[in-house]
């Protein structure tokens, strides 16, 4: 019989924090524009985790003064594998059957997650967690499960040594305060403004310092030692600290970018902090935030947080594949998160809860219990189609193939590198322009539906093109007709990051008095964002932005819709709406619907050209 630990209390106020990191999680997946920092309730999840566990690990020592780490273990895989395993198998089987452009790398990602090592993975392999656009994956969000595992399995070792060598409780908070702080240097040393920063933002190295900071705070302020009446004036003071700690996480999740490098220069440390504070004041029985964050509703999210976010990822990539979900925004992202909510409270109730609590040693009986019950029994329905789910995903994980990338993407691959190459090749111009001096007129304003007036203009028109990977496609065109056009093009480029590098090509004389701009394709923006590029740009520059097709996206909407207002707010700022061109000929496009293919290319080129040349 389980021996309980005495005194020991159930927190509600701890599903309430659980209920707003997740809330976070999921609507700056689905709403990125209006949940802009919602990534952050990640440090939430890590300093609750990492206060629970340690608090419990006090607990028995006091009580037992001993851990018992065989059992400490059973209790973790029994709470994080079933709905985990489940996931797995029936995201697998998902993808073998309806979705098999994910077959790619699937075991790798399964195995990874299975060992709780999908963040090493996915650093190892170059994916990337704030790539909105390319290669988002159903198991993407599984790399936090991995960091917090890791920490499951070395911390309790961690913890009985600290005890038996340092003993003394200031001391170890002192310790773990010291090697949180070196996580969060770690970070700052290992971040570079201006590349992606997943290397930093998976690394359990330089994220540990959030679950460090909860499990310090264990050591100081355990829970069975708070005293629920205490004097009028500090109840305040507790609640004030709570409800300022309150408002500016939510601030946070509301408006910190993640983009930003101040989150990766002690932000979110900062972050982790002001967690540390809301999990100590939640967690005094003497103050009122405890209550203040105990509701049916947050209660029910907060138990199911777990599975919650296991599912979100999943559904939101299978769901916006079959469906375009950026017309009708506010519908799909209902349906979403309908979804995900109906599969966590399956999971919950036939998964989560009986095998938290089930007797793994009477597995085979219970197994042959359901072999023989009658075909049409519930028993023998259940353990047939799980059976056959297991099955499908399996013949899914032995035939996913590794790194490969089909004929549509490697087309499209060739052809955005030859064209950066061409791009990033100082001779490329006066090549291309002796090639296109050579070159037939006639037949070139045929190809691009353009006269030879305007041929011979183009030839002799410097422009600057700054862009993304859907520039980089239609580069060659660009160039054939504008032979002294140089392009700076870059895969992932945001609007956000551009300011700088403008700067650099002002800077280099190489931004010429026409400017053509091709971003949005990979997220929205801000309009502070843009009103900094544009101010590097200048006045006195004709502006031509080209607005994006990614109907697969949530972001393109918005994305056109705020380039409509730019060239409102702009007298030197032309849209050029490649959208309404291209919207009713998907024959133009790659699989992925956003760059033009070799038949694209044409009336792309021809449309930015006409652009281009109006009034020259």
């Amino acid at each position: 019989m389980k021996k309980r630990l005495r005194n020991s209390r159930y927190i509600t106020g701890f599903d309430g924090l659980r209920a707003l990191a997740v809330i976070g999680v999921i609507l700056y997946h689905l709403l990125p524009s209006q949940m802009r920092g919602g990534f952050l309730g990640v440090p939430v999840f890590f300093v609750v985790s990492g206060y629970l566990i340690t608090d419990l690990l006090v607990q028995e020592w006091k009580q037992n003064g001993k851990i018992k780490l065989g059992k400490f273990y059973i209790r973790r895989m029994k709470r994080l594998y079933p709905a985990l395993v489940t996931m797995l198998i029936a995201s697998s089987a998902y993808i073998t059957l309806f979705q098999r452009n994910l077959l790619n790398n699937l075991r790798g990602n399964v195995v990874s997650s299975l060992l709780y090592v999908n963040n090493w993975w996915q650093i190892e392999h170059g994916l990337s967690y704030f790539d909105r656009f390319a290669g988002e994956s159903p198991f993407t969000h599984i790399w936090s499960l991995a960091v917090e595992t890791q920490n499951y399995l070395i911390w309790p070792i961690v913890f009985i040594l600290l005890m038996r060598l340092v003993k003394n409780r200031g001391k170890i908070f002192i310790t773990i305060s010291i090697a949180a702080l070196i996580s969060a240097i770690w970070m700052a040393i290992l971040f570079t403004p201006g590349q992606d920063p997943t290397r930093v933002y998976y690394g359990t190295d330089t994220r540990l310092f959030s679950i460090l900071m909860g499990s310090g705070l264990a050591f100081i302020w355990p829970s069975t030692r708070l005293k629920a009446k205490i004097p009028k004036q500090a109840k305040k003071v507790l609640n004030s600290i709570g409800l300022i700690s309150l408002l500016l996480l939510i601030a946070a999740f509301l408006f910190l970018n993640d983009g930003t490098t101040f989150l990766y220069y002690g932000g979110m440390f900062l972050i982790s902090l002001l967690c540390v504070l809301l999990v100590a004041i939640t967690a005094h029985p003497g103050a009122s935030l405890n209550k203040w964050l105990t509701n049916p509703v947050f209660t029910w999210l907060g138990k199911r947080s777990y599975g919650i976010y296991l599912y979100q990822f999943p559904v939101m990539i299978f769901y916006e594949a079959k469906f375009n979900v950026a017309d009708h925004l506010v519908i799909h992202t209902i349906i979403e998160i309908v979804l995900i909510l109906l599969i966590t409270e399956i999971s919950y109730r036939y998964v989560e809860k009986p095998l938290r609590f089930f007797n793994y040693r009477g597995l085979f009986s219970k197994v042959g219990t359901w072999l023989k019950a009658p075909l049409k029994s519930r028993q023998k329905i259940t353990f047939l189609s799980v059976s056959l789910v297991t099955v499908i995903a399996l013949v899914g994980l032995v035939l996913a193939p590794t790194n490969q990338v089909d004929a549509n993407q490697q087309a499209l691959q060739k052809q955005i590198e030859a064209n950066q190459k061409e791009a990033q090749n100082p001779q490329a111009s006066s090549q291309t322009e002796t090639s296109a001096s050579s070159d037939d007129g006639p037949d070139l304003a045929e190809k691009y539906g353009l006269t030879n007036r305007q041929i011979t203009k183009a030839k002799n028109m410097p422009v600057t093109a700054f862009g993304d990977s859907v520039l980089l496609a239609g580069a060659s065109g660009l160039k054939e007709i504008f032979p002294k056009m140089m392009i700076d093009g870059e895969i992932g480029r945001q609007v956000d990051e551009s300011p700088p590098l403008l700067q650099e090509l002002k800077d280099k004389k190489k931004l010429e008095d026409t400017v053509l701009l091709s971003l949005g394709t990979n997220g929205t923006f801000t309009n502070d964002e843009f009103d900094q590029m544009m101010k590097v740009i200048g006045t006195k520059r004709r502006v031509f932005v080209v607005n994006v097709h990614v109907p697969t996206q949530r972001w393109q909407n918005e994305v056109n819709d705020k380039l409509n207002a730019m060239v409102e707010k702009y007298d030197n700022l032309t849209l050029i709406d490649w959208y309404n061109y291209s919207n009713a000929q998907p024959g133009w496009f790659y699989d992925d619907q956003v760059h033009p293919n070799s038949e694209g290319i044409i009336p792309y080129c021809s449309l930015i050209s006409q652009e281009l040349l109006k009034g020259q």
